[in-house]
């Protein structure tokens, strides 16, 4: 399988040297010291249990370089999508697909979705629809994102943990196409369940990172020292409530009860989010598809969202604060 990912920061990473590792045609499309490090050096990862796969993929700077692709990956973060959504096309083969891989409510959860809201396209993920103008949906795979992993250093990505990539159509059903993907990663050696409800899987997912990833971007604290915390661990209960109720009012169940979302963050342990790494960076952050898009949905289906919505505020505060340093 041609396989291309956009975007070689840690998730694209251990997707492009498992996958190259396995023997499937891989292509990176990176940047600046990532790049001139696999171009130079290869691409290294380094597994949960310290063993070092070493590959090389062709790593290119220009997504205009790259045409005939089965499958493209999204490897970016959601707000980097909009800039480069009207390329991938032209790095489609006929029947190629497209994976997204973002966190948060991607920009499709609503097309073929065979609700009331059939279609309708949120700003907070898809500003004015240029990501959905320039991406089919019938085009697109799903996917939720489970591993936690870092860029160690340009060229070497480390795994911290976790092995499992759920897959599914945005209609739900269970394709031949699909099932190729679910495949092609499950023989690179993860888990690559096709899920039959991926929006209940991301409602799983993003309840945790709409809560700890702003919290952690505000304080510095880590997943076990939010969930430590009595304050910062009922605040995080309180956010995950509101969207809970959004998310119900969509039609979404929820499959595991507060408390235990709340333990499994506890037990990944010191591990810094995302969006706290972004901070730390200076890069921006997915403060929007994480939490404004749920601001949005409550919004939409009249649910209240007050502690979500005093975070998200922190938040973009803080952004536009050390924007301002820099």
């Amino acid at each position: 399988m041609k396989i291309c990912i956009i975007g070689a920061g840690a998730i694209g990473g251990l997707l492009a040297a498992r996958l190259a590792h396995h023997g499937e045609d891989v292509t990176i499309v990176a940047r600046g010291a990532q790049l001139a490090a696999i171009r130079d050096n290869g691409l290294r990862l380094i597994e949960e249990n310290g063993d070092v796969l070493h590959v090389r993929p062709r790593a290119v700077e220009r997504m205009g370089e790259v045409e005939g692709q089965d499958l493209v990956v999204l490897g970016m973060k959601a707000h980097q999508v909009t800039p480069i959504a009207a390329d991938v096309p032209g790095m489609l083969a006929r029947d190629g697909l497209v994976l997204t891989a973002q966190n948060g409510i991607p920009w499709w959860y609503f097309f073929r979705h065979g609700g009331e809201h059939e279609g309708r396209i949120l700003e907070s993920v898809d500003p004015g629809g240029v990501i959905a103008r320039a991406l089919p949906a019938d085009r697109v795979i799903g996917s939720v994102v489970y591993p936690a992993a870092e860029i160690a250093e340009p060229g070497v990505i480390r795994l911290i943990e976790g092995n499992r990539f759920s897959l599914g159509e945005i209609d739900g059903s269970k394709s031949e196409r699909v099932q190729a993907v679910s495949n092609a990663f499950t023989a690179a050696g993860f888990k690559a369940p096709v899920a039959s409800d991926l929006r209940a899987e991301i409602w799983t997912k993003l309840w945790g990172n709409l809560s700890f990833n702003p919290i952690s971007a505000l304080t510095g604290a880590t997943l076990a020292g939010i969930c430590r915390n009595p304050v910062s661990r009922a605040l995080a209960a309180d956010m995950m409530r509101e969207a809970q109720a959004v998310g119900e009012k969509l039609g979404v169940r929820f499959r595991i009860p507060l408390e235990k979302r709340l333990a499994g963050a506890e037990a990944v342990g010191e591990h810094k989010t995302s969006m706290l790494q972004d901070v730390e960076a200076g890069r921006p952050t997915e403060i929007d598809a994480l939490v404004g898009s749920i601001i949005e949905l409550g919004a939409m289906v009249g649910a209240p969202t007050p502690a979500i919505s005093a975070i998200y505020a922190c938040v973009r505060l803080l952004e536009e604060t050390n924007a301002a340093r820099r």
